[in-house]
């Protein structure tokens, strides 16, 4: 009979593999509409612009749940929290596969958008669960799973849907998800010694509601018109509630997430790096899944389906996940935080890349190995520097709300994307001329330029700024010492005579 610590063994050895593929499940499920939405609008019978919120939505609760379940899980109760979130997303998965209409597949991938905050929380569960060594390479593991998942979603959902119609896809997706619910009930140890705290509502309320209209905004700014006046009404109100929001955080004893955190250069870095790089993550890969369908009748594009499309993106996945052992060897010769600009010049290589050679498809194949090697590096050492910077009651919350500054960056590269495209198609045409991809990648190498100097740069200010309030400090116990000696070498007072008598004549700082 097996004894109670070979139990507990086995279960620590599997807790690893169970996050990650609980993470993988959920980036999967994320991406699962992307490739289908031609379809679904033509199933469903609404338009294009409708038929994209099977993606938009998901990613709209995605931002919102993220850092409610970030906070959530700082407590006590971060296992109930986790499989809580986990049966929502099987439950929406079922939803979605159901033939019911578009509004209940809408309402399936909101649901499915909660499982977009389960990553943080597998984070914070492999920092509190395992040892120091073994907590570093998986939290770098789990934050390559979701860019890697992203990657396979799109070829797994086009083979499905392609063979067995939408439903299949979404079906797939409850399978895979349940089975992660399985899996994580039986392996996730019990969350003890953390301190219960009110959940911060108001908080969570006004932040859900900013980025509710910020994306809503950058994912219809193409369909409303980025010149129109509700679009840019909804952004005023955002920026106004997300204004509120932060005014509430710095002042409130319990917040959704500690802003004060970004008063480190390193979360600051990380955090702006997550963004940024989302941008150019999602820019890249929106160019190269639209110019692979692009007919070859338009003069450039490779004609290829909806399939092909999606296994050009394996060669991503694949190198994403390679980066998590080459960041190892990285951060040992170098350091964690030299990772970051070296991450961001790779991915910087693949766009340069796109921008001159794209005619072929194993050039494209090229092109996405090298993007998942850099984004895989720069994303895998975020959350480490963040776990590394932050109190353990706060990694929940701060990873959490890095993984939101990603997801509103690929929002925006995506929108981006569209913009771009958009600006460079004729009126009366349907698809635009071959210069959109052009400045479109130029964009994208101006943004990794951007965040490469920002990763640089940030931290050195941060250092100089640092090591001047130590001088500062440092003098100022310089001054104390003297004082201090002056007094403590007072042992003769020196005396005045005057006559007969005797007066002291005390230094300064000397005890009266």
């Amino acid at each position: 009979m097996e004894t109670l610590t070979g139990r507990s063994t086995r279960r620590e050895r599997a807790l690893v593999p169970v996050l990650v593929f609980l993470s993988a499940v959920v980036a999967v499920i994320s991406s699962l509409g992307a490739p289908m939405i031609p379809t679904i609008a033509t199933v469903d019978h609404v338009p294009l612009s409708e038929a994209q919120w099977s993606l938009t939505v998901t990613m709209l609760v995605g931002a919102v749940s993220t850092p409610v379940l970030g906070r959530l899980g700082d407590g006590p109760a971060r296992r109930t929290v986790t499989l809580s979130a986990a049966a929502v997303v099987v439950v929406g998965s079922v939803l979605a596969a159901l033939p019911l209409g578009f509004g209940w597949l809408v309402a399936g991938r909101a649901l499915q958008g909660v499982g977009l905050g389960l990553t943080p929380l597998a984070i914070a569960t492999a920092r509190d669960s395992l040892p120091t060594a073994a907590s570093r390479s998986a939290v770098a593991l789990l934050s390559i799973t979701t860019v890697a998942g992203v990657g396979l979603g799109y070829p797994i959902t086009g083979l499905i849907a392609e063979s067995f119609g939408i439903h299949a896809g979404f079906w797939f997706g409850a399978v895979i998800s349940a089975l992660a619910l399985v899996l994580a009930a039986l392996v996730l140890p019990p969350t003890t010694g953390r301190e219960r705290r009110p959940p911060d509502a108001l908080g969570a309320v006004l932040l859900g509601l900013a980025l509710v209209g910020l994306l809503l905004v950058l994912s219809e700014g193409e369909t409303w018109g980025w010149a129109g006046a509700r679009l840019w009404t909804m952004a005023a109100v955002s920026v106004l509630l997300l204004i509120g929001w932060i005014w509430h955080e710095l002042r409130t004893a319990h917040p959704l997430v500690d802003l004060r955190s970004l008063t480190s250069p390193v979360v600051l870095t990380a955090d702006v790096a997550g963004l940024v790089a989302g941008v150019g993550m999602y820019l890249l890969m929106s160019l190269v899944i639209r110019y692979v369908q692009t007919p070859t009748g338009t003069g450039y594009g490779l004609g290829a389906s909806v399939v092909i499309a999606g296994l050009v993106l394996l060669p991503f996945s694949a190198f994403s996940l390679l980066s998590g052992k080459v960041v190892p060897v990285l951060a040992r010769r170098t350091t964690p935080a030299l990772v970051l600009p070296l991450g961001c010049t790779v991915s910087l290589v693949s766009t340069l890349f796109f921008l001159f050679a794209r005619d072929h498809l194993w050039e494209l194949l090229v092109v996405m190995g090298i993007a998942g090697l850099g984004v895989g590096c720069t994303f895998a050492v975020m959350p480490g520097l963040i776990v590394n910077a932050v109190p353990a009651h706060e990694v929940g919350s701060a990873v959490s709300f890095n993984q939101v500054l990603r997801y509103v960056g690929y929002s925006t590269g995506s929108a981006l994307c569209g913009a771009v495209l958009q600006a460079h198609t004729e009126p009366g045409r349907q698809l635009p001329t071959d210069d959109g991809y052009r400045d479109a990648a130029l964009i994208g190498c101006a943004v990794w330029v951007v965040i490469g100097l920002v990763t640089i740069v940030l931290p050195r200010l941060s250092a100089v700024t640092a090591s001047r309030r130590g001088a500062l400090v440092d003098e100022e116990l310089m001054v104390d010492e003297s004082i201090v000696d002056g007094v403590a070498g007072e042992s003769e007072v020196p005396v005045l005579r005057a006559g007969e008598s005797e007066v002291p004549v005390l230094r300064a700082g000397a005890e009266r």
